[in-house]
């Protein structure tokens, strides 16, 4: 145990946040444990800035002195709490994976995860075997000779290194959603959106792209590399033209369209449907469900339209690009210049260890997972955390009951929704199974290419099968959680139930602000926001709603996505309302609830005042410390774009100035910057 408690101290100390330092120095379930990680009662009062006015910018009164003095470490792009967790949960994995890699003698799971460790940092034999990996891959794009061929090549990179203009994944099915079906989408961009390609905003990025696209290419010895690459750009700048935005990619009506697989062929001629089904290892599919139907053929008119010479040495680039961090490290600095620096501003590369703990996370998470919540996820939180989540269900419960502008019809067809929302706590009832992922000793291109290919053939067994109700898609070490529509569960990991967000010992009033607000009640909401309304309680894609209340519901959605379109959080880069609208609605929906799950939590009684602060405004204060962080330019940038969640300080604003309670709690006045009269105010849940 020492050497995890050295990592975690280290770690969090280097970060320059001595709160959260001390936060993370000891595990959760040391029993010697009995005080709040921050402060007397779990808020860090020291990153307060008091002197700004909260209606002027709750996020700077509640974190402006924390910000201030918080740095960015050179190999990431962003810091703040969720980082800091982030760390603490990759330092006790580390410990968790360098103690089996340190054995001689391990079977099973514990082999495999020591084995890809250690390949990974072995990098006196990754040096020696250079770009050598890459021969085999490169030799078969080679021999492409038809565009059918070409179409097959990209369905076997389904389960492997490289690309495809079509994406293709195994999925519940939304109308009929105890059964996994087909789901196809478009694909074939190499930069994080298709705005880096439309959008002058980004021509600096666009440029140096193609710059890396020709180094790349010309690493593995590619021919006449320069010109390829202006005309793979090209090709990705043409299909980015066609592409849907990602708001358009957020409708689940106009995102399902089922249908056979001649039909696909059908609807986006001049791309070898039946060749690409083949390898991909779905041409048995009952059908597909096809996901933004009008790019389809637009798609395909772009690859019938372009030379093979370009397809084929696209297809080599996105192989080189996708294996480069397993490679040598000339690969391994190329694709950091690119990706990390130009796009992300990250200064440093990050150290190979982190690369190897993620590598095992990314291939072995729930083995991993499995040591994980024995050291650091006791009993006692899986149980309090239960017993929040059931106030948080009475709490959405009144709300419905209460809501003004929601017909009697409509309410109980919610209200039965919501009693079936299941919530998966801590870790998987059932761990997977990866007896049949062959890793070998110091074969680390050869070990990331067969995961990739175990989870693939992993999702293809589960073609048209029933949906297993036990399966997560987040492992228990990571910070984080999500809804899921078609099973209708919220599925908060162990890595995630930690202070700030969650703290056994302090006020209830912090807990529910932080783990309540900003990721229970955030993802009870979403299924009850602008794309989670749509399914109904048992997880079906169905308009349960009346017209009336569906056309009321999206004029509040529309006027709080127009409150967003108007922050400007770079010069000239505004958020994208409706890109953001679900996160911002579940955010202003996490705060309603957990007000009032936190009330009922009280049983009638009135909290005490604390260190001058009552108890709703500890817990709005504890929601925007749970956004506590700053991010590099270049990275907000891309976010912009890229990202359906906000930024950090409007993640605090946008939702909080439509909540009556802060106006009360911090007497925000009309004149103040964020103040919004009442009637202007977002009325949803």
């Amino acid at each position: 145990m020492a050497n995890k408690l050295l990592i975690a101290t280290a770690l969090a100390t280097t970060l320059g946040m001595t709160a959260f330092a001390a936060a993370g120095a000891t595990p959760l379930n040391d029993p010697s444990l009995a005080t709040p990680r921050f402060g007397a009662w779990g808020i860090d009062l020291k990153g307060m800035d008091t002197a700004v006015k909260p209606g002027d910018n709750f996020f700077d009164y509640v974190n402006g002195t924390a910000d201030r003095t918080m740095v960015i470490p050179a190999d990431k792009t962003s810091n703040g709490v969720n980082e800091v967790l982030e760390d603490l949960s990759e330092a006790r994995s580390r410990a968790i994976v360098e103690d089996l890699a340190s054995k001689a003698s391990l079977s099973g799971d514990d082999k495999k995860i020591a084995d890809l460790y250690n390949s990974m940092m072995d990098e006196k034999t990754v040096e020696a075997r250079d770009a050598t990996p890459l021969a085999p891959a490169l030799a078969d794009i080679r021999a492409i000779a038809t565009k059918s061929q070409m179409a097959a090549y990209m369905g076997k990179t389904s389960g492997t290194f490289g690309g495809a203009i079509f994406g293709a994944g195994i999925s519940a099915d939304a109308k009929n959603p105890k059964i996994n079906v087909l789901s196809l989408g478009q694909a074939g961009l190499g930069l994080p959106d298709r705005d880096y390609y439309l959008d002058a905003a980004y021509a600096d990025k666009l440029k140096a792209y193609e710059a890396y696209v020709a180094r790349l290419l010309g690493m593995t010895g590619y021919p006449d590399a320069t010109r390829h690459a202006h005309a793979i750009v090209a090709f990705e700048t043409a299909i980015a033209r066609v592409s849907w935005t990602r708001a358009e990619d957020r409708d689940p009506i106009k995102t399902y369209n089922p249908m056979t697989l001649a039909a696909v062929a059908k609807l986006a001629p001049g791309f070898d449907w039946n060749a690409y089904f083949k390898t991909a290892g779905v041409s048995g599919a009952r059908k597909a469900v096809v996901g933004e139907k009008s790019a389809f053929p637009k798609i395909a008119k772009v690859f019938a339209d372009t030379p093979l010479d370009t397809l084929k040495a696209w297809e080599a680039f996105h192989v080189v690009d996708q294996a480069a961090p397993y490679l040598s490290k000339r690969f391994v600095d190329a694709r950091w210049q690119f990706r990390s620096h130009e796009l992300g501003g990250a200064e440093e590369q990050r150290p190979r260890w982190k690369r190897a703990v993620g590598l095992v996370e990314d291939s072995l998470g729930e083995a991993l997972g499995r040591d994980y919540v024995v050291l650091y996820f006791p009993p006692e939180s899986k149980a309090k955390m239960q017993e929040i989540v059931g106030y948080f269900h009475e709490a959405l419960k009144h709300r419905i009951e209460n809501v003004s502008w929601m017909s009697a019809a409509t309410k109980q067809k919610a209200l039965e929704k919501l009693s079936k929302m299941n919530a998966k706590i801590g870790y998987p009832d059932r761990w997977r199974d990866y007896s049949k992922l062959e890793i070998a000793a110091g074969d680390l291109y050869g070990n990331v290419d067969r995961a990739s290919r175990f989870e693939w053939n992993r999702s293809l067994a589960k073609l048209d099968k029933p949906v297993d109700p036990l399966e997560w898609d987040m492992t228990p070490q990571t910070v984080n959680a999500y809804y899921d529509p078609t099973k209708n569960e919220i599925v908060l990991p162990a890595a995630e139930l930690q202070a700030p967000f969650f703290d056994p010992n302090a006020d209830d009033a912090v807990n529910y602000g932080g783990i309540g607000a900003s990721t229970i009640g955030h993802e009870i909401t979403h299924g009850f926001d602008d794309e989670g309304r749509h399914y109904d309680g048992d997880g079906k894609l169905s308009e349960w709603w009346t017209d009336e209340d569906s056309k009321r519901f999206e004029a509040e959605a529309n006027k709080y996505a127009q409150q967003f379109d108007a922050f400007e959080p770079l010069p000239g880069l505004h958020i994208k309302g409706d890109q953001t609208l679900g996160e911002n609605i579940a955010d202003l929906g996490g705060i309603l609830i957990a007000l009032d799950a936190y009330h009922l939590s009280q049983h009638g009684k009135t909290p005490a005042v604390i260190d001058g602060f009552d108890g709703d405004q500890r817990l709005l204060i504890s929601y925007a410390q749970s956004w506590q962080g700053k991010i590099r330019d270049d990275t907000l940038k891309m976010l912009l774009v890229a990202d359906v969640h906000s930024p950090y300080a409007f993640r605090v604003i946008g939702p909080m100035r439509n909540v009556d309670a802060w106006y009360t709690e911090f007497k925000v006045q009309p004149g103040d910057k964020y103040y919004l009269k009442p009637e202007d105010r977002v009325r949803i849940w």
